[in-house]
């Protein structure tokens, strides 16, 4: 099972959810999210949020649909991501997606980042994607990674999101690096490219963030 989560950020940079469709996704809607789905004539398995981004006529179209309505206060200790992501990890998903959330506000946007740090702090396999028209994001504890070809986001950065990353290796990429240790703050692997084939990405130490993007 893969877990679709759609929160409420800025419609135009959602992919259209038929890219990300399948037989096993569940599709869950996050305030405004919920109304992006049913616009688009996907029914929600669950919806998450406070509602205060959509109207009142909004809201009955979300209650009369959605039969698994989490509603919370908008004064709360979580976002409304927090809280649906927390439920998706309970499910045991094979892989959890999450549109909607760039753009718009920077807090925001920085937020659901570090939401992906948490799960790995918990040691938690599943892998979790942050997606948008133009990029594709993730975050990966130590250890060596595949980095497939992708046409559509060939570049590939890398950016630590502790205070350094160390060890860190690139093989069959443009820009090539051998065990660098690259402190938080450093451009150093911005807009790399596969050179060939799948490419392989290793580091010792650290949270690294992956971005994957097109023009």
């Amino acid at each position: 099972m893969k877990i679709n989560l759609v929160a409420g950020g800025p419609r135009n940079l959602i992919p259209e959810f038929h890219l990300h469709d399948g037989n096993e996704v569940v599709w869950v809607g996050i305030d405004r999210g919920v109304f992006y789905l049913l616009e688009s004539g996907v029914k929600p398995a669950a919806a998450f949020g406070d509602f205060d981004s959509v109207s009142h006529e909004e809201m009955v179209q979300i209650e009369k649909a959605v039969a698994d309505l989490k509603k919370f206060r908008p004064e709360k200790d979580e976002t409304d991501m927090e809280l649906a992501l927390n439920w998706a990890l309970c499910q045991n998903p094979a892989s959890i997606a999450i549109f909607g959330a760039t753009g718009g506000r920077l807090d925001h946007l920085t937020a659901n980042i570090q939401l992906l740090v948490k799960p790995l702090q918990e040691n938690s396999a599943v892998h979790i994607e942050i997606i948008d028209t133009q990029n594709i994001l993730y975050v990966k504890k130590p250890g060596s990674y595949t980095a497939e070809p992708n046409d559509e986001f060939k570049y590939i950065s890398f950016l630590p999101i502790t205070p350094a990353v160390s060890g860190l290796s690139l093989e069959n990429f443009k820009y090539p690096l051998n065990d660098c240790h690259i402190p938080i703050g450093s451009t150093l692997c911005i807009s790399n490219e596969l050179i060939r084939g799948h490419g392989t990405f290793s580091f010792s130490e650290g949270i690294l963030l992956v971005v994957r993007s097109r023009d």
